[in-house]
């Protein structure tokens, strides 16, 4: 956040305050908070000569989780005895968090370090265009874009594909601004080692800073019946389309320190009311690699159907309007050849049940 490490810093604790995982209806967070707690000794670091630019940059920041400052005596141990000091502490705003279990460093160190970095690098790219308060809403979204890539550090199989060596690929510094709202456009050139063995010229180009998604298909293998969820959809309004609201599958981003497999289970209950007694894998790939980072994550989901066949679903929280049509297989293939299934994640998992339905309804 500041750009470099202040001299001067040494270890001090704050009395009466102890340090808590934050919770958001009974959630837990990413970060940590401090609590006034009688008795108690919160550990950190004493932070002196910051100047106002650095105040500014840390207001900015933590301004994002709805912290402010508030002035505090802590007890600095740089030598023997303990030096108190005034200091200022960052803590939460009335009514923003619950506290959790207590905090630990190095649990941190191990779940979240590496998203949290991620999320500060997008936070801090916005220090000077946007509000902090702005910023808050959208800071669970933030970290799932950085969530998502530290998901994508792990490679798949490169048995066909080249295998990338060492400068096969040079990203270069980019001057055009970026755009950067639930969505991020991010500009930059590159050149890469063609298959030729020369370089390309230095391209410039943009990307679309999207999430990992999970998707589901609920499938009944007893009744040979699916799940297909209609709501309307922004892609299509704005392409002209004169019938915006698609057939999909059960879909929704994989929230930071999520499995895909979590969210799978998790969009199925909000989405359409359904416990999924089965995930089994069908598909893992990038949506449009060209040009977006956008992840699916892809599963059928064996469930029981018996009952369901038009229904409200989605959660009003998050602005979801869905309706749920549990139909009959083929009828749900017709729709495929008919053209009224025009969302390729969609026909791509009927397809997949469609390799898998005579095992399936064999052994239901």
């Amino acid at each position: 956040m500041l750009g470099y490490r202040p001299e001067g810093l040494c270890n001090a604790t704050l009395d009466d305050h102890a340090v808590y995982v934050a919770r958001k209806d009974g959630v837990d967070q990413a970060f940590p908070m401090i609590a006034p707690v009688a008795g108690e000794q919160a550990q950190g670091l004493y932070v002196p000569g910051l100047t106002d630019a650095d105040m500014a940059r840390l207001d900015f920041y933590e301004g994002g989780f709805a912290y402010d400052l508030h002035p505090v005596a802590v007890q600095s141990t740089p030598g023997t005895p303990a030096t108190p000091r005034k200091a200022q502490v960052y803590m939460p705003l009335p009514d923003q968090w619950e506290r959790g279990a207590p905090w630990s460093l190095a649990v941190w160190q191990t779940d979240w370090a590496a998203t949290t970095m991620g999320a500060a690098q997008e936070v801090m790219a916005r220090y000077g265009t946007d509000d902090a308060r702005d910023l808050r809403p959208l800071m669970p979204f933030i970290r799932s874009r950085a969530w998502g890539q530290v998901l994508g550090r792990t490679a798949a199989p490169t048995t066909l594909r080249r295998q990338p060596a060492l400068g096969d690929l040079e990203l270069i510094a980019d001057s055009r601004p970026a755009h950067r709202g639930f969505f991020n456009l991010r500009p930059f050139s590159l050149r890469y080692r063609k298959f030729s063995g020369d370089f390309s010229a230095v391209l410039p180009r943009e990307v679309l800073e999207s999430f990992d998604v999970a998707l589901v298909l609920p499938y009944d293998p007893a009744l040979d019946k699916v799940m297909l969820i209609e709501q309307l959809r922004y892609g299509p309004i704005h392409r002209g389309d004169p019938a915006p609201w698609v057939l999909e599958p059960v879909a929704g981003l994989v929230d930071a320190g999520e499995t895909p497999q979590q969210a799978a289970r998790r969009e199925a209950i909000e989405e359409a009311g359904l416990e999924l007694s089965d995930l089994l894998p069908a598909v893992a790939g990038y949506s449009s690699p060209g040009y977006s980072t956008e992840f699916f994550h892809c599963f059928i989901g064996i469930c029981d159907l018996s009952g369901r066949s038009q229904e409200q679903g989605g959660l009003d929280v998050e602005n979801e309007d869905i309706r749920n049509h549990t139909i009959a297989f083929d009828q749900a293939m017709a729709l495929i050849a008919s053209g009224e299934i025009n969302a390729a994640p969609l026909a791509m998992l009927l397809y997949a049940v469609a390799a898998k339905r005579e095992v399936l309804r064999a052994a239901s």
